[in-house]
């Protein structure tokens, strides 16, 4: 296993952990896959009844590691990670504090049950990236917390602290930082003494209202994020975040 991702299991509960805290977690290739590897063997494995997700340090994870966009299909990889995510069909937990931008956002979104440490900054920063949204969260945004608000969101790129997740439904409860993980696994663990059997068809059942527009989303945010891949806006956006600038966008409209 990669030493990317973290796995930990005990009486039914996998723990998995996001390990790059020395880059806030984000994501290379690497990890991608391997956190998508770790989610599809545990679907599989009728040992495993829930699955909790965390990250190692201080936060959960800042999505896309921009510096790793040199490698070729490195900003695409993201794709493997949330067909398994969508995919998965046992009660997911998140144990997320700190960052959690991105794909280190909209994967919270797919848990069933999502708690939070008071520390938490949430974004999707995408339109400051000139990105499409991705992990179908143009769709699972506005289902929880309604349309409007989503759309605020997604155009402002604007921070989400704990307090707002809670407020707007992203999060089930939240925690000091220190009791965040002992409380998310003991959640995980009253849940896992119950039979996989009907947890599946539960889950089944509370996902089968979303299945379309889930998959209308998905096709959707992949053409789009096609079709920005190449723009003069979406390397101004790059360089931008590698110089640690501010980007500046009006100038390539001639504004």
């Amino acid at each position: 296993m990669s030493n990317t991702v973290l796995k930990e299991s005990k009486d039914g509960v996998l723990l998995l952990t996001l390990n790059r805290p020395d880059k806030k977690n984000a994501f290379n290739a690497e990890q991608w896959k391997a956190m998508a590897s770790e989610l599809d063997a545990a679907r599989e494995n009728d040992d495993v009844t829930v699955v909790v997700i965390t990250g190692a340090g201080n936060d959960f994870s800042a999505g896309q590691d921009l510096k790793d966009s040199a490698v070729p299909g490195a900003m695409l990889s993201y794709r493997i990670l949330e067909r398994a995510v969508i995919d998965f069909d046992k009660p997911l937990v998140a144990a997320a504090k700190g960052v959690a931008i991105g794909g280190g956002a909209t994967m919270l979104f797919h848990c069933d049950v999502v708690y939070v440490g008071e520390s938490l900054r949430m974004r999707m920063p995408f339109n400051s990236l000139a990105m499409a949204p991705e992990f179908a969260s143009s769709y699972m945004l506005q289902a929880i917390v309604g349309p409007q608000r989503a759309a605020e969101l997604l155009f402002t790129t604007e921070w989400i602290d704990a307090d707002k997740a809670m407020a707007t439904g992203i999060a089930t409860r939240k925690f000091k930082d220190d009791e965040l993980l002992q409380n998310a696994m003991t959640k995980a663990a009253e849940i896992a003494q119950l039979p996989l059997i009907s947890l599946r068809e539960t889950k089944r059942c509370l996902k089968v209202a979303h299945k379309a527009g889930i998959e209308a989303a998905i096709k959707i945010e992949h053409e789009a994020m096609d079709e920005l891949a190449d723009t003069p806006e979406k390397t101004e956006a790059v360089m931008a975040f590698i110089e640690k600038r501010k980007p500046d966008f009006r100038k390539l409209s001639g504004k």
